[in-house]
Parts: structure tokens; C-alpha cells; sequence
């Protein structure tokens, strides 16, 4: 519903005409759950006469059946309509109110507060301009407040109200208030605000909601409403270079060719130069033609359907763009992803990745690191679980046009879809990306053999496998020891070792256990390519993971060694007391025990621990390793059981 204006009674026509050159302010409520986002926007429309007859009247009814406020109007139940929302008290879908003023048009979102929801929160800040960050003046700052103000600040909202509520109940104290005010500026000082406004009020009572209140009178800053009126934006959506995400191809007959999409950024005028992302192509603006005629120019957030001078390849997915300033094109990407899904992110699954009109196959490769939402300290992660955020690359299976989040939401934001069940699982925003064609392997002069010919021996990996308590790191050391003794160059990677530095970020899940192979099988190819020959010992249970570690050795000889001990010898040893743990309980995803161990089909070398003690074992070992070359140079042959 508009504003009641006098002009509507005086001059229709003139009331038309202020309406359509208001400006319009996006906005949203969050915070915690309870902090009473919905209650505000309810009294926001109430005190601002937003509401027909019909619609206060079903508040009321509403409110006596259903309300919190034993019998007063309950201004929450204007905002949430699901039954779930009214039979909880709380928000789980967002929902959005347009209103207006004399000064101005505003469309609000009411998000939710639980943590479960914040890929709703997510969505509605999405296309915001200024946040309403709400605080129980009797909690003060929780998690969500925090989590909330790194997710808007990570979306580009640059505006933030901190709206400290519920003031009633605590006296209208106004040294609760500074207090508040003060922890929540510290805390977001480096999320990059232009500016914070803090508001003490009671959404309830209609403190300094949309008239001053008597009873804080030390407040002497605007009320809600007068700061959203006049609060001046900066960096409004569709500013910057020319930019048209091509939704579909316009062919209603033989002699039209257009290009129909939503204007993201910029202007565009009939006779531009334009360029096709990413194919490169250029051409110029013929027409700009819409349902209601041709234009001469049409700007950020006009539908419009572009015809070309030239024939060239144009397809849904590409975006049209200036000769200059033209997106990035990319086939990896650096992001930042907030995931939504009870599934945990692992690397190397695949996803549906949509960017504007454009989907793809996407893949994380790897993980920079996660944020802790209440310290915003970086840590190193492997994985992403639900509502946690984080940097990852991602590896797209086709090039795509991008810019930066933060200089265009629309063509530099995206989600994650997964492909079996097509739900949103993740969002994300694009901070930079690079083709995959522009980044080759250096050509050295000084290579893998030329290393290897000045050791007089051949590199290999040595990747022994087996269970916990087999004897693999006794055996690999007998062998190492072995090797030196001969003048043999040599490294040994044992399993244990590399969890206190290479790998102390991991743990015992599937997604870590992987990580910890690749890492490893990473670092062996880089000391076999320096010529050496690596001796890595790692459990390493899955044959998918030792796969790709054989796979991440390349042109090294890799040779799997199964130290094959049956599970009651290996548990009867436990010298580190790690069976024992797993079986009161204490160790989880325990190789053996609650985890399976899948025996190697086709290794090079296995040794039966039930025939041969450590010592025999690695005398087996290099003798193997001479026969076939390794230790002189030479070619790697087939091998039988020890």
C-alpha cells in the first residue's frame, strides 16, 4: 500500500508522478532468533498507515487466537503467515513488504534468525542496500548477530542499522545501549562498513520507531523510519560498465535475430560497440527493442531484446558488455562459498554451478580456509558443513564470463545446485578467476632424470598400505635405514609424522581422510621428481585414494605395498592403545573398527607378516627394488607376493 497523501485528493495525477520518481530503498531485518525482526516491520507499517481496513481487522482476530501479547495486537503475525511461523514464534521463510512515504519507496525482507535458515537469510539479503541488524538489549551480541553481519557484509551491503530492541524490558537503560553499540563497532570494524547507525527502541511499544520516544530522550540520533527516509546510498546496483546476461534468443520469424535479458550494470545506446563474453566477438547495437517499441537507450534493470549489426554467435549464457571494462573470463574460480546443505562440501564433487543465465559443471579443487563467524579468524579447512563459510577454488567444466562480487552482485554471484536433487546446496561470490589454458607447466632445464642421473638411481614411490598396527612405518624405517646404508637418496613420509605439520588441520572423516592422501601423494611426487626415492606409510584405506595417489605420481615408478596383517594380529599389537580407544568409543571412524579397510587388488609387493619378521620383510624389499632397476636406474617390472 502508498503513503496516504493529500495529493490524492487534490491532484491524482500529480501523486502518480511523485510515486514513479521516488527512489526505492531495499532493506532487511536480521539478527538472532527472538530479537523481534517481525514485530518491527509490523509496527513500521502500522505507524506509517500501511494498512487497509480489512487488513487491521485481521490482525486483531489474529492476535486473540493466535498472539503472543495476550490479547494487544501482535504486529509479528503481519509478516509471518506460515502456520509453522505462528505456532512457534519464529520466522522460517522470508518475507517481503513494499511500502512507502512522502520521501521514498521501500521493499523490506524479514529474515529468519535460526541458524538452519541462513540460506533464507542468504537470499534475502541478496538484493538488499541497507541492513536492519536487530539486538535484544537484554542478550546483547549472540552468534547470530555476528554470523548475520559477516554474511551482509560479505554481500556487498555497505549500510547497516544496528537496531537495539527491546529497551523496555530493560529500563530503557541507556548504558545497556552504549555498551551494545560499543562491542557490536569493535566487532564489525573490519567487515568494511560506510556506516553504522545505531538506534535504541522498543518495536513493540513504538519506541523511536517512527516518532522520538519520551522515555529515551538521551537518544539524540533519528528514528528508524527518519534514517531510512534520508539515508543517502552509495554504490546502487546497477552502476558500472555495460553489462547483459543473455537469457534467451528472440526468433519469432526469418528476418528477426535478437537477444533478450535484463540489463545487470550499466547503459547501452543503439550504434554501441559490443563484445560477446566469452567468446570474444564484437559487433554493434542495431536495435533496442521492447514490447512497447524501440528505445534509443535502455540502462540497469531494463528487459530489452538487442539486435546486432553483425551475425555472430550469440547464446543463451553469454553476456554482452562493452568493447572495455569487459568481464573476466574464467574456467577456475576463487570464491567465497556459504553452504546450505546437511551434506558437508568435500573436493572433487561435482556441481551445478549457475551464474547469472549460464549453468555449468562445477568441482572444488581445493579449500583456503573457513571463517569463524563470532572471532572472524581464518582456519584452515578441508570441508565446508552446513551454514559455515569459506574460500575455495572451484574448476568449472566450460569458461564462463564473471566479475568480481564485489563490483557486480549480478554477474558475480552464483549457487550451488546438486545434480541428483537439484536443490540450492551453497551460494557464492566470485572474487577472482583465471583460464585454465593461461596457466602451463614451466619448461626447466634441469629435470626429473637429470636429478635422478646425479643420485646414480631411479626415483620411485614406495606407498606402503595396510592396517593400523600391520608394521608399514617399522618396515618403511628397516627399508630407509636399509637404503642409506647403501648410498641411496631417500625420504620417508610416515602417516603420523606428517598429521603434526603437512596435515594437522585433518581428521578421520571420509572428505579428510582423502585430503590427507592427496596431500601426501603431492608432496612424494615433488621429492620423487627431486630424484629421490620416497617411502610413504600411511594407512590409507580406500582404494579410490590410492588410485589417485598412483595417478598424482605420474611418470615416478609407483610401487603399492601391502603390508598384509589380518585385523585380530594388528588389534592384539595396539602399542599406541588406538584399538582399544575405538572400541569404548573414544575414536571414531577408526580403520577396522567402525571404518572398513579395503584390501588392495593388484599391489606390486605384499608382504605376510605371518611368514616374515620386519627385518626379512625390508631385505625382501630392496632386494626387489635392485632387481628391478631402482637403485642403478633401469625398468620396473611385475612382482609376485613376499
Amino acid at each position: 500500500m502508498a503513503h496516504v497523501s493529500e495529493l490524492i485528493s487534490q491532484d491524482i495525477g500529480a501523486f502518480l508522478d511523485s510515486h514513479r520518481t521516488k527512489d526505492l530503498l531495499r532493506f532487511i531485518t536480521c539478527g538472532s532468533v527472538d530479537d523481534g525482526k517481525s514485530t518491527l516491520i509490523g509496527r513500521l507499517l502500522y505507524e506509517s498507515k500501511m494498512l487497509f481496513q480489512d487488513q487491521l481487522e485481521a490482525l486483531e482476530a489474529d492476535s486473540k487466537r493466535v498472539g503472543t501479547q495476550g490479547g494487544d495486537l501482535d504486529f509479528a503475525l503481519l509478516v509471518d503467515g506460515l502456520t509453522a511461523e505462528r505456532e512457534q514464534g519464529i520466522t522460517i521463510d522470508v518475507a517481503y513488504r513494499f511500502f512507502s512515504t512522502d520521501r521514498r519507496k521501500f521493499i523490506v525482507a524479514d529474515t529468519p534468525g535460526h541458524e538452519q535458515y541462513t540460506r533464507n537469510m542468504v537470499t534475502g539479503a541478496s538484493t538488499a542496500d541497507l541492513a536492519v541488524i536487530l539486538v535484544d538489549a537484554r542478550k546483547g551480541l549472540l552468534t547470530q548477530t555476528r554470523r548475520h553481519s559477516f554474511l551482509v557484509s560479505l554481500i556487498g551491503i555497505r549500510h547497516v542499522v544496528l537496531a537495539v530492541n527491546k529497551m523496555d524490558l530493560v529500563g530503557h537503560d541507556e548504558a545497556v545501549f552504549r555498551r551494545i553499540e560499543a562491542d557490536y563497532r569493535a566487532f564489525a570494524e573490519p567487515l568494511g562498513f560506510h556506516d553504522i547507525t545505531a538506534i535504541p527502541l522498543s518495536a513493540l511499544r513504538g519506541d523511536n520507531v517512527t516518532e522520538p520516544s519520551l522515555s529515551m530522550a538521551w537518544h539524540r540520533g533519528p528514528t528508524l523510519m527518519g534514517h531510512l527516509e534520508t539515508v543517502a546510498l552509495s554504490g546502487q546496483a546497477g552502476e558500472g560498465p555495460f553489462r547483459l546476461p543473455v537469457q534467451w534468443v528472440n526468433r519469432p520469424d526469418l528476418d528477426f535475430r535478437g537477444f533478450a535479458g535484463t540489463v545487470a550494470a550499466g547503459a547501452v545506446r543503439v550504434g554501441d560497440a559490443v563484445r560477446v563474453a566469452p567468446s570474444g566477438k564484437e559487433s554493434r547495437v542495431a536495435r533496442i527493442v521492447t514490447h512497447d517499441g524501440d528505445l534509443p537507450s535502455a540502462r540497469a534493470g531494463q528487459a530489452v531484446t538487442l539486435t546486432l549489426t553483425d551475425e555472430i554467435d550469440v547464446g543463451r549464457g553469454d553476456v554482452l558488455c562493452g568493447p572495455v571494462a569487459a568481464p573476466m573470463v574464467a574456467d577456475e574460480l576463487e570464491a567465497t562459498l556459504v553452504w546450505m546443505a546437511e551434506e558437508p562440501l568435500a573436493a572433487n564433487r561435482p556441481y551445478l554451478l549457475k551464474i547469472g543465465t549460464r549453468t555449468v559443471t562445477a568441482t572444488v579443487t581445493g579449500f583456503r580456509h573457513r571463517v569463524d563467524v563470532n572471532t572472524l579468524e581464518r582456519q584452515p579447512a578441508t570441508m565446508l558443513a552446513l551454514n559455515e563459510i569459506g574460500d575455495a577454488t572451484l574448476s568449472l567444466s566450460q569458461e564462463i564470463a564473471a566479475d568480481p562480487y564485489a563490483a557486480n552482485r549480478e554477474t558475480g554471484g552464483f549457487i550451488l545446485i546438486d545434480r541428483i536433487s537439484n536443490e540450492t546446496v551453497g551460494a557464492g561470490l566470485v572474487r577472482s578467476g583465471r583460464r585454465s589454458a593461461d596457466v602451463r607447466w614451466q619448461s626447466l632445464d634441469v629435470g626429473r632424470a637429470a636429478r635422478a642421473a646425479l643420485k646414480g638411481q631411479k626415483p620411485a614411490i614406495l606407498w606402503f598400505t595396510g592396517l593400523s598396527g600391520a608394521g608399514k612405518s617399522t618396515i618403511a624405517n628397516l627399508v630407509e635405514k636399509r637404503l642409506h646404508a647403501l648410498g641411496r637418496h631417500t625420504m620417508l613420509l610416515d602417516g603420523d609424522n606428517v598429521r603434526h605439520g603437512l596435515c594437522r588441520d585433518l581428521g578421520f572423516s571420509a572428505a579428510d581422510r582423502a585430503e590427507n592422501i592427496r596431500r601426501v601423494a603431492e608432496t612424494a611426487r615433488l621429492m620423487a621428481d627431486a630424484g629421490l626415492i620416497v617411502l610413504a606409510s600411511c594407512i590409507s584405506p580406500f582404494r579410490a585414494d590410492r588410485a589417485m595417489a598412483r595417478e598424482v605420481a605420474g611418470a615416478n615408478a609407483f610401487l603399492e605395498v601391502f603390508v598384509d596383517t589380518d585385523l585380530e594380529t594388528a588389534e592384539a599389537r595396539d602399542v599406541k592403545g588406538l584399538y582399544a580407544k575405538a572400541r569404548r568409543g573414544e575414536l571414531r571412524d577408526f580403520t577396522g573398527v567402525d571404518s572398513p579397510y579395503e584390501r588392495p587388488e593388484r599391489p606390486e609387493l605384499r608382504i605376510e607378516t605371518r611368514f616374515l619378521t620386519p627385518e626379512a620383510a625390508a631385505e625382501a624389499i630392496v632386494a626387489r627394488l635392485d632387481r628391478d632397476g631402482l637403485l642403478t636406474g633401469g625398468v620396473l617390472t611385475d612382482g609376485a607376493a613376499i
